[in-house]
């Protein structure tokens, strides 16, 4: 085999993961340590925060996997064997040896163009930022800071950042948290959207369990295997909880005690663990 049999393996790895960001549609968004609150008054003004960790799972996992560029593989000759089937293997002819280096580099070439798509596909899916590069996080979070309501956000590595959020309004449109400028797509941790009836839905898909990694994970593990490694990739552990806090009428809501008496009016909390049944989810009737 080879010496760029590795650098072969990290490119299918990357044609793994960036297949199935596509197909998630997702920027690949986790909750980790964190307390959300969200209050909604029946007139329609808001008030939402949101304290804690996010992890950008590829930011971390495809910054490993694309680190094959500049790659110093070099042609290694393989062993020629005898026409008549009994595998002896012997000295290859100057014709045998140039002709396998010709296959070598075709492959080289084949594989610096598949790569140089491939990071192209992934910088679209960061809005321009390159994973590979070792300033992105920087850049992310120099970009998120620019956006109105985050007043705080910090890089740990490895795709792990310190933030605190915090926006209010009215609610004369859908809201949805987080949303990063110029990243097409994102996973929205909450979302709350207002009905023709004046009805208001609130949920919190990125607080599901399966949004706790689990999804994440398994084409993840996948991309370590197709890399040659069984390493899994360390992923946040999701524990925080979602507060939500309103005069309005409550008509539906899947918390594990209901509504509270609070000084703002009613109040419901979740839990958010990897072990909760299923993501938050509230029905409120604002005032007409």
């Amino acid at each position: 085999m080879h010496k760029s049999a590795p650098n072969a393996r990290r490119l299918g790895a990357l044609a793994l993961i960036v297949a199935l960001a596509a197909a998630l549609g997702a920027c690949m968004l986790s909750p980790g340590k964190f307390a959300a609150e969200l209050d909604l008054r029946k007139a329609g003004t808001f008030r939402f925060s949101y304290t804690g960790e996010i992890h950008v799972l590829a930011l971390s996992k495809l910054a490993e996997a694309m680190q094959g560029k500049g790659s110093s593989a070099t042609f290694a000759e393989q062993p020629c064997f005898e026409p008549d089937g009994g595998g002896s293997a012997r000295k290859c002819s100057a014709a045998e040896l140039a002709e396998q280096k010709e296959n070598w580099e075709e492959q080289q070439r084949s594989s610096a163009q598949r790569k140089a798509r491939e990071t192209e596909s992934m910088k679209a899916m960061f809005g321009g930022i390159d994973p590979a590069d070792p300033r992105a996080a920087q850049e992310l979070a120099a970009r998120l800071r620019r956006q109105a309501g985050w007043s705080k956000v910090v890089s740990r590595g490895d795709g792990l950042f310190d933030v605190e959020f915090v926006i209010e309004g009215r609610l004369d449109h859908d809201f949805a948290f987080p949303i990063i400028e110029r990243f097409p797509s994102a996973n929205p941790f909450v979302q709350v959207m207002r009905r023709a009836d004046g009805s208001v839905r609130i949920d919190a898909p990125g607080f599901a369990p399966a949004a706790a990694g689990e999804p994440y994970r398994g084409w993840m593990q996948a991309a370590a295997v197709s890399e040659g490694t069984q390493r899994a990739p360390k992923l946040p552990e999701m524990d925080g909880t979602f507060v939500v806090t309103t005069d309005a009428d409550i008509l539906a809501n899947n918390t594990e005690l209901g509504p509270q008496a609070s000084p703002a009016g009613q109040r419901l909390e979740w839990r958010v663990t990897a072990r909760s049944p299923a993501a938050p989810t509230a029905l409120l009737r604002l005032a007409n």
